[in-house]
């Protein structure tokens, strides 16, 4: 028997993973990922607009790389091993992630402060001219100060983007319409990654606190459980067993319901736990690798979106050992639940849900006493709607459902009627208070 190598065209490959499916935002997130893997305790971001269609850069504090592992952190498949503890996991998203955005990509690291800084690059225009796999050595002499600066006292790796056509996507790179693409990708970035990394930021994660930096702002993160929230009702966590290659383990899934509206503490804090997607894409499964967030929101199949379901939010953790058994996607960006988790699954978010849906529809719950109700300066008088008020919710619920905001303020402006006259006998009060 013969045996031929068949070495791929770089230029193909190379292009066509470009589509893999990375947003410019998960595309960080993987390179944040690579970043606590070295150890890094400071990850910075920065971003900025040339004439050649402006970069991106990602800067950590780690502990570097040698020249042997460097160049093996550029190679497409990479042969490292990945331990238990470690947020890498297919030897792609280095060189997948970044030039899914940009044409060129160019790491430098130095393993000691007073050691050298060691520089690769790959080049897709280069690429193409040439078909080849050569990998670009560069000196710090090739290289602008942008790539360099961050290590100039410190061990870490610098990571930079350049001619992000795929960021961009305008015509003209440097013109005002791209700089302002740049400006909505720091939102989405800074977003994105205070929600995957929020366990890392608030120091839930094993080891010190992450800080994260983008554009200049320090990182808080955002919880998609709004646990800071006093009647955020945080429900007894469970373990379901899985198994997956002759072993078992346990997913722990932890399920919360979050407050309606009117029961946050303020309208911020209810803006803010809205999250990245707004409330009805929130929904759902909140599934975690590591600590590392790898889905935020949507039921896989156990069940539709649905306005009333908004407030159920479920955290599930991979055991460590079972990441086959999910099916994660190489963009992190997608988890496939294993068919022997799904029927105790399905039985418990179908639990959450029905807390959801009652905490939904109950928001307002209106009192009547037989206390004089208050004046005010006019003397005026609160006025009960009486034995009418539930047929009323009923009904307005059942036309304004798709409209939650409107149907609050309904219900708001008609549990506080107040009457043209000024003297009426002795009338039940009727007040709105919070369930």
């Amino acid at each position: 028997m013969t045996q031929t190598e068949m070495i791929p065209s770089a230029r193909r490959l190379m292009e066509s993973l470009r589509d893999i499916g990375y947003d410019v935002a998960a595309a960080v997130a993987d390179l944040v990922d690579n970043s606590i893997d070295a150890d890094a305790e400071t990850i910075r971001i920065d971003v900025g607009h040339d004439r050649e269609g402006g970069w991106i850069r990602i800067a950590d504090d780690g502990i570097g790389m040698s020249e042997k592992r460097l160049d093996e952190a550029m190679r497409y498949g990479s042969s490292r091993s990945y331990g238990l503890s470690d947020l890498g996991h297919f030897g792609l998203g280095l060189k997948t992630a970044s030039l899914s955005q940009g044409r060129r990509l160019t790491v430098a690291t130095r393993s000691a402060i007073r050691g050298p800084i060691r520089i690769r690059r790959w080049d897709l225009d280069h690429v193409a001219r040439t078909d080849s796999w050569h990998l670009e050595h560069l000196t710090t002499r090739d290289c602008p100060t942008t790539l360099t600066d961050p290590l100039v006292a410190t061990t870490g790796t610098v990571v930079l983007w350049e001619r992000l056509d795929r960021v961009l996507g305008a015509r003209r790179p440097s013109g005002d319409a791209a700089a302002r693409r740049l400006e909505s990708a720091v939102t989405d970035i800074s977003e994105h990654l205070s929600m995957v990394f929020h366990r890392f930021l608030n120091g839930e994660a094993p080891g010190p606190p992450l800080s994260i930096r983008v554009a200049d702002i320090t990182l808080s993160a955002w919880d998609p459980f709004a646990r800071a929230e006093p009647l955020t009702r945080t429900l007894p966590p469970q373990a379901i067993p899985v198994d997956h290659a002759g072993s078992q383990h346990q997913v722990i899934v932890a399920p919360f319901v979050l407050p309606a509206q009117h029961h946050f503490s303020s309208p911020e804090a209810h803006t803010a736990a809205a999250g990245p997607h707004r409330w009805n894409r929130q929904q759902g499964l909140y599934i975690y690798r590591r600590d590392r967030l790898i889905q935020s929101g949507g039921w896989n199949r156990l069940r539709t979106m649905d306005e009333h379901a908004k407030l159920a939010r479920i955290a599930v953790d991979i055991p460590p050992a079972a990441d086959a058994a999910f099916r994660i996607n190489v963009s992190k960006m997608s988890v496939g639940l294993p068919e022997g988790i799904r029927p105790q699954l399905r039985a418990l978010v179908a639990g959450v849900v029905s807390l959801a849906q009652d905490a939904y529809r109950r928001r307002l719950t209106v009192v009547t006493d037989t206390i004089e109700p208050a004046r005010g300066p006019a003397g005026d008088r609160s006025i009960s709607i009486g034995d009418q008020w539930p047929t009323i919710v009923d009904v307005l619920s059942r036309r304004l459902g798709d409209h939650p905001e409107l149907l609050d303020g309904v219900l708001v402006d008609l549990a506080n009627i107040r009457p043209l006259a000024t003297d009426h006998p002795r009338v039940p009060s009727s007040r709105t208070t919070t369930a």
